[in-house]
């Protein structure tokens, strides 16, 4: 087994992090290959990321919101393709007058778990470090786009 660990520092509040997070609209605007369908941060919301198919992926993701304990820990199910459940984690703690943010993506196995990892992490890569921090910078205190 196989796993993505990712630490980020984020110069805006847990509170504003978790909106981000979680707040289908604004997680439209993160993503980069889905977009979030039926999605609530909710213990037991069943939920879907979708995107453009691709070679070896449907272009869905089927999800279960497993854990939401605002505004630190959020954690849901990721089954691609009928494949093993895997699961991913967001971890905000307060940092300063910021927020630490720790990411994991657990449960990947085998060829095609690596394989998927190595697309998997690219992606996640890019949604922290740059799309993640525009949109951070583009809401204001109350979770709205300015």
């Amino acid at each position: 087994m196989s796993d993505i660990h990712m630490v980020r520092e984020y110069a805006h509040p847990p509170a504003k992090v978790w909106r981000a997070l979680t707040d289908p609209a604004l997680m439209a605007l993160w993503m980069v290959a889905a977009r979030p369908e039926g999605f609530s941060p909710a213990v037991g919301t069943r939920f879907k990321f979708v995107g453009k198919p691709q070679p070896g992926w449907s272009g869905v993701v089927d999800g279960e919101v497993l854990e939401a304990r605002e505004p630190s820990v959020f954690r849901y199910s990721w089954v691609a393709d009928g494949g093993d459940a895997m699961q991913v984690t967001y971890r905000l703690e307060p940092q300063g007058g910021g927020t630490r943010f720790a990411f994991e993506h657990t449960g990947f196995t085998g060829l095609g778990g690596f394989i998927a990892k190595l697309v998997i992490a690219r992606v996640r890569k890019r949604m922290f470090d740059v799309n993640l921090p525009a949109v951070l910078d583009d809401v204001d205190a109350e979770g709205k786009l300015r």
